[in-house]
């Protein structure tokens, strides 16, 4: 079983190759070549954290099955652990053998963000040029490099309840040679950063809604990231009204996503407001964007075939270049 650190995943899984996997896991997901469990929480007793289990299988070329395993706790937005961490097992379908072991942090980053990119460039005007990420901790490092790889944006504006932290992130993704070039700046009037922005992705810890729909350009593309459970939402129940609303897994949004939950309780939309999932416009099932001036909108929350499917890449390169380590598990 090969073993496979950050800094193997980082050199493994570059955004052009993610993303590419990704296509093909979304497709997968929605073809139901897949089995997704809803992931599962463990309160830890005593400690503000919880142990999050997402077990999955996917189907078709590179098969196999497996799990995430994720403490998720609470800290510092320059904790150098994030706020989850953890490690992906994966096990080869035909002989339940296992495959590899994969730090889960940054695999779960690198997939996230490409995942986004993905949607960003199925849903996003083809013409987008002004990029707007709310949040700045690691997810918005990993998401401002992503999305320049389906967009040629001229600007990316980053804001942040912190300037302080708005300012080093902007400085980290000056010095990145993001593709394009685009400028990058920190901004400080949300509302008025959302009103210039062609594509927005809050990638933020908030547990109450911040975002106010009323805020919402025509033709704005929406990334809705940070939040992954029940009872958080980073945006008000006006935005999910207003936008043409795509999920991951649909399965897993009506039961996981804050946002669209809260939008359905307050009898704002209901279930069918959920116009499809990603993969499902890939197979040409749901059409996407339909005009410029439509609000479309992308909720993420993750599923375990985008951790199988980028682990499963990640190893085969692995094996290819030689690199990682190899555990012994005996005969």
């Amino acid at each position: 079983m090969q073993v496979l650190t950050h800094s193997d995943l980082e050199r493994l899984l570059p955004f052009d190759v993610c993303i590419e996997e990704m296509r093909r896991a979304m497709r997968a997901t929605s073809h139901r070549e897949c089995v997704l469990p809803l992931r599962q929480f463990m309160p830890v007793p005593g400690h503000p954290g919880k142990l999050g289990l997402m077990p999955g299988y996917i189907g078709g070329d590179g098969e196999c099955f497996g799990v995430k395993i994720v403490s998720k706790f609470e800290r510092a937005a320059d904790d150098p652990h994030g706020s989850h961490v953890g490690v992906v097992l994966l096990f080869d379908a035909t002989t339940g053998l296992p495959l590899g072991l994969l730090e889960g942090g940054t695999l779960t980053a690198i997939r996230t963000a490409s995942t986004t990119a993905l949607a960003t460039d199925v849903l996003a005007r083809a013409d987008a040029k002004r990029l707007l990420i709310v949040g700045t901790g690691e997810e918005a490092w990993y998401h401002a490099r992503a999305l320049a790889h389906v967009r040629a944006f001229e600007s990316i504006g980053v804001w942040g309840r912190n300037p302080a932290h708005a300012a080093k992130l902007v400085a980290r993704l000056a010095a990145a040679k993001l593709p394009h070039a685009p400028t990058v700046v920190a901004v400080d009037d949300l509302a008025t950063a959302f009103a210039a922005a062609d594509v927005a992705c809050t990638v933020t810890s908030a547990k109450e809604p911040f975002v106010n729909g009323a805020w919402l350009p025509p033709g704005l593309h929406l990334n809705l990231v940070g939040s992954a459970i029940p009872t958080t939402a980073e945006v008000d129940v006006e935005t999910v009204r207003r936008g043409k609303f795509f999920v991951d897994y649909r399965d897993a949004a009506l039961a996981q996503a804050g946002e669209l939950r809260n939008a359905i309780a307050a009898g704002v939309v209901d279930a069918d407001h959920v116009a499809g999932e990603i993969g499902e416009v890939l197979n040409g099932d749901r059409a996407g964007r339909g005009t410029d001036r439509e609000i479309t909108i992308y909720k993420s929350l993750g599923v375990t075939t985008q951790d199988l499917a980028a682990g499963l890449r990640a190893l085969r390169e692995a094996e290819r270049l030689n690199l990682g380590r190899t555990l012994d598990l005996g005969a």
